[in-house]
């Protein structure tokens, strides 16, 4: 009992030691992963441009840096140039086959399970990074000292034993780079206006697009998926209406108006119940937007056959 009373305190030093011994790297890659969820999913910060700049560093640099840090602790294992290349260079391998992945599972590449699974990738190599680190002496682990790596940054850039020439490159490098972030933070501040148009689809009860339900029981409902997605730049009020036209007689069957943002897609199931007899008659999915009922915005068909009840 007493040698268990006597571990516990070691155990519980040693998970201290090694949280508050982790390395300043990682714990930026870490604040920097939970900002970046806070300025995606925060409705007050995720309509800034600061959001589009956290999620191009989250895809192009972070999950990769976090990897070679959890590949290479030691501090001369590789230099820094090669760790930030290589950073870079795995982030842009990462994240593709992160969504190749996705793409084969019931969540599909979307916002969310990107999110969730290059945050939990990301932190899951911090820890491993972390506890690499720690098996090494001190001396030996990888870690950033930044005044350090100022100072030796500007001797090496103004330093007396630089000549002229290697001075004034130092500087166009400087220049470039901020150039470089400038025209990047317009990009992202001011995004090119791509073609402007609204999908509109039905798909089956099992959400493909066949299978449709075509032959009806007068008095029978049967369902059908109806989606929506407005990639029009701007919020956009859509009346939907659905009717059967037998040869000019057109009875209305469902209507509804809907108001979509800037990219967001609506989908919903309606369940339909011809009112009319009759074969090969069009089942018409009208949309209208901004009110303008004069005539459809998009338009899809079906043709159905409606037969009368056995008796």
């Amino acid at each position: 009992m007493a040698d268990q009373v006597d571990n516990e305190p070691e155990a519980e030093f040693k998970i201290r030691d090694f949280v508050m011994g982790m390395s300043v790297d990682l714990i930026l890659v870490i604040g920097f992963t939970l900002l970046t969820l806070v300025f995606i999913y925060v409705p007050v910060l995720n309509q800034t441009i600061i959001r589009s700049a956290l999620g191009l560093v989250m895809i192009l640099f972070v999950p990769g840096y976090a990897l070679i840090a959890a590949l290479f602790p030691g501090q001369k294992d590789i230099d820094g140039i090669e760790r930030a290349a290589l950073s870079f260079g795995l982030s842009i391998a990462v994240s593709p086959l992160i969504g190749l992945g996705l793409n084969y599972t019931p969540w599909g590449i979307r916002l969310d399970p990107i999110v969730v699974c290059l945050v939990i990738f990301t932190l899951a190599c911090v820890l491993v990074a972390n506890k690499r680190r720690h098996e090494l002496e001190v001396k030996e682990r990888f870690s950033i000292d930044f005044v350090k790596l100022y100072r030796q940054s500007v001797g090496e850039a103004f330093g007396g034993d630089n000549t002229r020439l290697d001075k004034g490159l130092t500087v166009a490098l400087v220049i470039s780079i901020i150039l470089c972030m400038a025209v990047l933070a317009y990009v992202v501040a001011v995004p090119k206006t791509g073609e402007k148009f609204t999908e509109f689809y039905i798909l089956g009860p099992d959400g493909m697009a066949d299978n449709y339900n075509t032959t009806y029981t007068l008095g029978d409902q049967h369902p059908v998926i109806v989606g929506v997605a407005d990639h029009e730049y701007r919020n956009v009020t859509y009346d939907l209406v659905i009717s059967l036209n037998n040869s000019g007689n057109v009875s209305q069957l469902h209507s509804e108006q809907l108001t979509l943002a800037d990219n967001q897609t609506w989908e919903k199931t309606i369940s339909l119940q011809p009112d009319q007899i009759g074969t090969n008659m069009e089942m018409e999915f009208l949309l209208y937007a901004d009110g303008n009922m004069t005539a459809p915005y998009r338009e899809l068909h079906l043709w159905v056959n409606v037969t009368a009840p056995q008796r």
